[in-house]
């Protein structure tokens, strides 16, 4: 309609109305009356009576103003508990109304600053729960969760797989593990209040904890800060991309049509791929970033806890309500034991002794079992009733079928042969090193609803005669003996 106007000042009605692509007829009432077709309705009027008139001003707004906190719903329901005539259809209206009235009347809500940054400055820790992406490994479902690390100007991102909760163990090495990753070090690093890692602490474990997270900031020249707690968004440049990372694994999970991985390595590497992707869509920013990157130091610093524990006659220890075996020539020894997320390394005063998979304790506070068989069978072979009552009997057997054996044993033949039979099984496992074929003839013979021939199964995994050594002793002539003692003899009569 302007355009239409603006050629009316210079030419005809027909001419104005062609140039602004109208029609005449269109042209003629727009110089009759320019009011535009929207500018000449009369506004909608009610169409029902307002349900709240008589009480929003009473009842509803002095709620609001004592408890500006107070959610909708329960207003309405308080409403529906005074006035049970109102009906079911006032609850969108009410929560239109309130809206209203705390967008004019209500209190100011807290602002968020977007904040510039700059290259090199800012690196930030986070974790992220998974367990609502159902991944299993060889079958079962893996609790876990992410460290993610991520430099708020050019969007580097690292992520490691943590098997237990939030840590200092756990930050330390996926930290480190990213930095080294990145090779350079933010000025800044930025975490959360910890308050996952602090919890069930005593005072002075968590000033300890938040102390080593200070020195391992201080080795890596990074000042140390913490957003308060409760307060997300003042950890936004993560926070957010945490969600963004979550939803690409889903994606990629989705992709890849199954969830479940071989092994832990596998669904690492999984997780590196997915990371990596990502790291170079932004591979020019963190290049420009990396220049304004402080250098590395000239080596890591612990990412571990360090504790003495003695080997009890139970052939192991017990470390966090988790008990684990041992080679049993180290009961009564002090063991030094580096406890890292995923597992447990043993010294021997400086000597390394071996490495144990981490285990963790039920939800429920039950203790958790690290059992290998290897550690105590040659004691279960004198004591085999000692199967029987065992606490930590379930983690005892290596594979399934060597567990569902023992429960049908039970059955069929009572728990002095059950046991006895159960033990020379593993006995035979462990002697032969035929751990998993012997669990393949467990199972057939579980089909076949047998119980196992141990004279069969002795003769099927014995050594074959072309495996072993063929040895030829040579018996020494005895005269060689009197030619020794004949020739001694007269050096003696010398020295004499």
């Amino acid at each position: 309609m302007r355009l239409f106007m603006t050629l009316r000042q210079t030419h005809s009605t027909p001419v104005a109305a062609a140039k602004a692509g109208i029609s005449q007829a269109t042209g003629y009432r727009l110089q009759a009356d320019p009011t535009l077709p929207s500018q000449k309705k009369t506004p909608r009027s009610r169409r029902r009576p307002d349900p709240l008139a008589d009480i929003f001003d009473t009842e509803v707004v002095p709620l609001l103003r004592s408890s500006p906190g107070i959610r909708p719903v329960a207003v309405y329901e308080e409403l529906m508990r005074r006035h049970p005539d109102l009906g079911t259809g006032i609850r969108r209206t009410l929560e239109r109304r309130m809206r209203a009235w705390k967008a004019e009347h209500g209190p100011e809500q807290e602002v968020i600053f977007r904040q510039t940054h700059t290259p090199g400055k800012m690196g930030l820790s986070d974790f992220t729960a998974m367990g609502k992406l159902g991944v299993t490994v060889a079958g079962e479902p893996l609790d876990h969760r992410l460290y993610h690390f991520r430099l708020a100007y050019s969007g580097f991102e690292h992520a490691h797989v943590v098997l237990g909760g939030e840590s200092y163990v756990a930050l330390a090495e996926g930290l480190q593990n990213a930095l080294w990753t990145l090779g350079g070090v933010p000025r800044e690093h930025r975490t959360d209040s910890l308050s996952a890692a602090f919890k069930n602490l005593e005072k002075s474990t968590q000033a300890d904890l938040t102390d080593r997270v200070d020195t391992l900031c201080r080795h890596y020249g990074m000042t140390p800060t913490r957003n308060n707690k409760g307060v997300a968004h003042e950890n936004g440049s993560i926070e957010s991309p945490n969600g963004h990372l979550k939803r690409a694994i889903e994606d990629a999970l989705v992709m890849r049509g199954s969830r479940d991985f071989e092994d832990l390595t596998a669904y690492r590497r999984f997780i590196d791929e997915i990371v990596g992707r990502i790291n170079a869509r932004n591979a020019k920013r963190i290049d420009v970033e990396r220049a304004s990157l402080k250098p590395l130091p000239a080596r890591r610093t612990t990412d571990y806890e360090e504790v003495t524990l003695r080997v009890t006659s139970s052939g192991g220890f017990t470390l966090r309500k988790v008990f684990y075996t041992v080679p049993s020539r180290l009961i009564g020894h002090q063991l030094r034991v580096r406890l890292y997320d995923d597992r447990l390394e043993l010294f021997l005063g400086g000597s390394t002794l071996m490495t144990l998979p981490r285990g963790r304790a039920s939800s429920s506070g039950s203790h958790g079992h690290v059992v290998n068989y290897h550690h105590v069978i040659h004691s279960l072979r004198k004591k085999p009733m000692a199967l029987m009552g065992l606490v930590y009997r379930d983690q005892l057997f290596p594979r399934r079928a060597f567990r569902d054996m023992f429960a049908v044993l039970l059955e069929q033949t009572g728990e002095k042969a059950a046991c006895r039979m159960t033990v020379d099984l593993l006995a035979l496992a462990h002697d032969r090193g035929c751990e998993a074929e012997l669990a393949a003839q467990i199972e057939e013979d579980l089909r076949q609803n047998r119980p196992p021939d141990m004279a069969v199964l002795r003769a099927l995994f014995a050594p074959s005669d072309e495996a072993l050594p063929q040895v030829e002793v040579k018996m020494a002539d005895l005269s060689s003996y009197d030619q020794l003692v004949s020739s001694a003899a007269p050096a003696e009569e010398v020295a004499a």
